[in-house]
């Protein structure tokens, strides 16, 4: 790996990382807010403010924006996270500085036209809207919620309608002001690259960034409960967690090949056991989420009406299983599978970009393929039993179930089978 980083006059820092023979590139920006970063007041705005970020500059209107990446065949996109929020573009070789530039621009100088603004939230409201009405989709927010309730971590990442509709350009702009500063934003550019070429578009065009402002956040603070709300629908729609692991935990890779083996495909115990073997449901997975000091270990499935009241308790009988009985043979396949995925990765530049933004925004510098891989292959059936233990015994658990949930189980029935 070529990889180089530098960082700035201004505290932020650039990665580049060749990829010799490929002719695109992907670049980004990584900035070091999100969700969880808001006031109750200000619940949604990073969202706001990231498609805000695409309607218009001092010099470049939203249609300009647009217009100018796909005149070239690239395109631009950006995501809001609870941890972060990216801005990032994939271009021909050629046009990269073009990308940087734009990325500059809408991050540095956009003005938040109050016309613009007031099309935009209504566009997110229609999303808010969208999102509800997705029951698999809309579940994790409960979840999510419940686990950490009344907390900034726990609030939905969209917002309301209500608040949404209430931002001011003053509001989203401030906000900008006070969160995107040098030393928490993040440079990357995969493929076709050159490191010394990269850091100094940066210094020409991030250089009006601001050193100081708001850096904190509200700590994590797990509560677990209950949600449960009915709705005439086809399906139960249920999900199960228990407080997993930070990335800063030393089981952080354990956890994930854990979340593969009992969850992660075809051949995982969840879905072999309540799909395959008792035909329970259609779909059943597990999976790890980690934050910088808290996490989620979670299992959902979607199941009839009739079904739900087995399949909670077939859950939770695979999750303590775990405690005591996982094979080497299990191991192997959740690492081969955890390690081809990494592997794969490492093919796509966009998938790399961002991969090293945020490892430098929540390890301080890049973690190379070959030492997640050794620590990986490290993993063993005692190891996971041990964490298993960590996640499964003596906790509260957080459930959440959107349907028709007549006949899911008790929330105190739940609670007993992990308080051993």
């Amino acid at each position: 790996m070529n990889l180089q980083v530098s960082t700035l006059e201004n505290g932020m820092r650039v990665i580049s990382d060749p990829m010799p023979n490929l002719e695109t590139s992907a670049v980004g920006v990584w900035v070091d807010t999100g969700a969880r970063h808001e006031t109750p007041e200000q619940n949604g705005i990073s969202h706001v403010l990231e498609h805000m970020a695409f309607k218009g500059t001092e010099t470049r209107s939203a249609y300009d924006i647009a217009e100018s990446i796909e005149a070239v065949g690239g395109h631009l996109n950006a995501y809001t996270s609870r941890d972060q929020t990216a801005y990032y573009a994939r271009v021909l070789k050629d046009d990269l500085g073009l990308a940087t530039e734009i990325l500059s621009d809408i991050l540095q100088h956009s003005t938040f036209d109050q016309d613009e603004l007031a099309r935009e939230k209504e566009v997110i409201v229609q999303e808010i809207g969208q999102t509800n009405d997705t029951p698999d989709d809309i579940i994790f927010d409960h979840l999510q919620e419940t686990a950490y309730a009344n907390q900034a971590v726990g609030r939905s990442i969209l917002g309301t309608a209500e608040r949404v509709r209430g931002f001011t350009r003053e509001t989203v702009s401030g906000y900008m002001k006070d969160r995107y500063l040098a030393p928490q934003l993040v440079l990357s550019a995969s493929g076709a690259v050159d490191h010394d070429e990269l850091v100094r578009m940066a210094e020409d065009m991030f250089s009006g960034l601001a050193k100081e402002g708001q850096t904190g956040m509200e700590d994590a603070r797990y509560t677990g409960g209950d949600y449960r709300e009915a709705r005439d629908l086809e399906q139960v729609h249920f999900a199960l967690s228990v407080p997993g692991l930070s990335y800063q935990d030393e089981d952080f890779y354990a956890v994930q090949v854990l979340s593969g083996l009992l969850g992660g495909g075809m051949s995982s115990r969840l879905f072999q056991e309540v799909r395959e073997k008792r035909g329970l449901c259609y779909s059943v997975f597990a999976f790890s989420s980690s934050f910088a000091d808290a996490g989620l270990f979670t299992v959902y499935a979607g199941t009839g009406a009739e079904q739900i009241g087995e399949l909670g308790g077939v859950i939770c009988d695979e999750l303590i299983r775990a405690t005591s009985d996982i094979t080497e043979a299990e191991v192997a396949r959740a690492r081969a599978q955890h390690k081809a995925a990494l592997l794969m990765g490492q093919e796509s530049p966009a998938a790399r970009c961002e991969v090293h933004a945020r490892q430098m925004l929540i390890y301080d510098r890049v973690i190379s393929p070959q030492e997640i891989s050794e620590k990986i292959e490290a993993v063993t059936p005692e190891h996971l039993q041990k964490v298993a233990k960590r996640l499964f015994c003596n906790v509260s658990p957080t459930i959440a179930g959107l349907g028709p949930i007549k006949n899911l189980d008790k929330f105190d029935h739940f609670a007993a089978r992990f308080a051993g």
